[in-house]
């Protein structure tokens, strides 16, 4: 079964590649079915801006795809970033950027929770089903680590003394959010279309 995973983010095709590790799955990028626009995600939940970006390309090529958003949302900062976590500090910002920010916000409070959230929109034949990942942890006070992408080196998951900016790909995608909603996905397929 081919299916094309709706990002622009090659860290993210590289992470659902070692995930899924399914012969019977084969992924593609939107290079691979010709798309390099940008797709709007301008939806105020992750549920939303996922759908949002798998029915385009379904409705635009007809293929079966699925599409994620993910947001950081922090305790003492009622749930932000959330689903601006990819343009936290701003448009034109990168993640050093909204990492700097998330640290300088949290500077002087004790309460660390947090939790990633990832939501997975996958549309075949033209139906939909959504897919939710999620993993509790902790805002560290500083950058730790320099693997992964994203807030990972300011996250420690629950149950771990390193951030995920310290794991290896392996290691972080048996319990990450992404990890886990794919899983779910990865799950669905095999029990419905393999």
């Amino acid at each position: 079964m081919d299916l094309v995973f709706v990002t622009n983010n090659a860290h993210k095709i590289n992470e659902i590649n070692n995930i899924i590790n399914n012969k019977k799955i084969k992924i593609l990028s939107l290079k691979d079915i010709g798309f390099s626009g940008d797709i709007a995600e301008d939806c105020d939940t992750l549920e939303g801006n996922a759908s949002q970006k798998a029915n385009f390309i379904y409705n635009k090529y007809h293929c079966n795809c699925f599409a994620d958003d993910t947001g950081l949302e922090i305790e003492a900062l009622n749930g932000r970033p959330g689903v601006y976590s990819a343009r936290y500090a701003g448009e034109a910002c990168d993640f050093d950027d909204n990492m700097n920010k998330v640290l300088e916000e949290l500077k002087n409070i004790e309460n660390r929770k947090a939790r990633f959230r990832t939501v997975i929109s996958l549309i075949i034949d033209g139906k939909e089903k959504l897919f939710e990942g999620i993993v509790n942890g902790k805002m560290l006070r500083e950058k730790s680590g320099i693997k992964g992408f994203g807030y990972d080196p300011i996250f420690q998951p629950d149950g771990h003394n390193i951030s995920f900016a310290q794991m290896d790909l392996n290691e972080k995608n048996k319990i990450s959010h992404r990890g886990i909603a794919t899983q779910k996905l990865i799950d669905y397929l095999i029990n419905s279309y393999l």
